[in-house]
């Protein structure tokens, strides 16, 4: 049997906090191979490779959603590029999204700034009166 790890050594050597290590385990992304003789859960070096793997296709924007679809089709036998290629295109059409409410924000803040500084006054600020407008 290869080496094995505690939960606290595994969520260090996957440089994640032992909270994540658990919260994977409670919706399925990985679980503990063993328990020691303490009760403590026990995780292979498997599962150190199931948590770098997590933690790099978060990085480039996977949901955990896919990270689980991506998982089941890499322990397929019939690995489907076809699959990830539609994961792909699904999170680069949220970018996207993202992407144009984020120009809308930027937009905005911006116009927002230039009428605070033409306006600018000591004892009211337009923006936080529209706010305040917005919000009854």
């Amino acid at each position: 049997m290869g080496k094995q790890f505690t939960i606290s050594q595994v969520a260090k050597a996957a440089d994640l906090p032992t909270t994540t290590v658990r919260y994977y385990e409670r919706v399925g992304l990985v679980e503990p191979e063993d328990r020691s003789a303490g009760n403590y859960r026990l995780y292979s070096e498997e599962s150190l490779r199931k948590l770098k793997f997590i933690r790099a296709a978060q990085a480039i924007g996977f949901t955990l959603d896919d990270v689980k679809a991506l998982l089941s089709t890499t322990s397929s036998t019939a690995a489907s590029c076809r699959d990830v290629q539609s994961l792909i295109e699904d999170r680069l059409a949220e970018v996207g999204r993202r992407l144009k409410d984020l120009r809308h924000v930027q937009r905005v803040l911006k116009s927002s700034l230039e009428k605070c500084q033409e306006t600018e006054q000591a004892d009211c600020c337009h923006v936080i009166e529209t706010l305040r407008e917005t919000a009854k």
